[in-house]
């Protein structure tokens, strides 16, 4: 049976303060080894505490290393995401869509920090963008709200996503017209889809600008604060021209692709590329700034591309997946599971670049845009 060191040491003054012969030197021994066996005892403590604060601060780390995001409701956005039946191309385009928000996030919290965006008009855009993910991605607890897969040939009821009219009207008109490919046909679809997305963009943010209109016409007394206010209203209203100038020119484009096709000689065939193009045509550039801005527009569209390419890969991957995982075959498994989960970090990466860079594209535009109409 074990002795516990503070018994031990009971024991022995006992048998010390029992003993009337004890020499002072046998007690100095004693007071010694009572020392030793703390000391001990101690250590023991100390490295018990130690691996047990260690065991949590591994814990603490890797439950931060499983977290996807380091803003905790695009975690639980990414959580929700992950319990719905999206396909694993939508999957990976949502994570590059929280990827971008999570840096606007993350420089917001740095301005606040500093004492800016102290009109909220930064936070209150933030507050859009998710909502327009949300929605994208048919989150935001109305039935039938997401957009379907870019490819149009897997469902034949896709027209009925477009919740427009004279779009419903101009793709059926298109896809019985005789004029396209099925991989024309697939790229239109994209660019009405893409349209749709700006519609929805547009709505949102004129839904915001009405409330704040409302709240400013009844304010009584105008005071500093209002007036800053009444500045971010004016900033609201021109990125409402902006878009809406935007949605203009692509109907535009999409009324004359279905009626007449595609123009072979056209520069540019990706959709958001032919956005860029028409609004910086637009834009307060100089003739080299306009050249130097095409030639940007080149390599955007060829990593968009390569992008569209990885999306198709990736798609085959899951299928074939789905396939080998109904077979049983472990080895062949693994071999697909490691290669889908390449295909699936090379999408979610090139889905992040693409979409910095048409955030920096537009932002550049925009200042453009402004120049103008000063």
């Amino acid at each position: 049976m074990s002795t516990s060191p503070c018994t031990a040491d009971n024991t022995l003054l006992k048998d010390l303060r029992g003993s009337k012969t004890a020499s002072s030197q046998e007690v100095s021994e004693f007071v010694m080894m009572g020392a030793a066996l703390l000391l001990a005892a101690g250590g023991r403590a100390g490295k018990y505490s130690r691996e047990a604060n260690e065991g949590l601060a591994a814990a603490g780390a890797k439950q931060r290393e499983a977290a996807e995001f380091r803003v905790v409701r695009l975690n639980q956005v990414w959580e929700k995401a992950q319990r719905l039946h999206l396909s694993a191309v939508k999957l990976a385009e949502l994570h590059s869509d929280l990827k971008i928000q999570e840096k606007d996030e993350l420089s917001w919290k740095k301005m606040k920090a500093e004492g800016l965006d102290e009109d909220g008009e930064k936070e209150a855009k933030l507050r859009r963008n998710l909502n327009v993910i949300m929605t994208k991605y048919g989150m935001n607890g109305k039935k039938d709200s997401h957009l379907v897969d870019t490819n149009y040939i897997k469902d034949g009821t896709e027209s009925d996503a477009l919740d427009d009219p004279r779009l419903e009207k101009l793709w059926s008109k298109a896809k019985t017209s005789g004029k396209f490919s099925d991989e024309e046909l697939d790229k239109l679809w994209r660019e009405f889809k893409h349209h749709k997305e700006k519609i929805h963009e547009y709505n949102i943010l004129l839904e915001t600008v009405s409330r704040t209109e409302d709240i400013h016409k009844n304010v009584i007394n105008p005071s500093e604060e209002n007036l800053v206010k009444e500045e971010v209203l004016h900033s609201k209203h021109r990125e409402l021209k902006d878009k809406l100038r935007s949605i203009n020119q692509g109907f535009e484009r999409l009324r004359k692709v279905s009626h007449e096709g595609y123009d072979t000689n056209s520069e540019f065939e990706e959709p958001r590329v032919i956005d860029l193009w028409d609004m910086a045509k637009s834009a307060n550039f100089t003739e080299k700034e306009l050249e130097s801005f095409r030639e940007e527009l080149k390599h955007f569209e060829a990593k968009i591309e390569k992008h569209h390419h990885y999306q198709k890969q990736l798609e085959i991957s899951h299928q074939k997946l789905k396939h080998v995982e109904e077979t049983g075959d472990k080895d062949h498994l693994n071999r697909n599971k490691e290669k889908y989960a390449m295909l699936e970090e090379k999408t979610k990466e090139l889905g992040y670049k693409v979409k910095k860079h048409l955030q920096d594209l537009s932002s550049r535009i925009s200042q453009g845009l402004q120049h103008n109409e000063l």
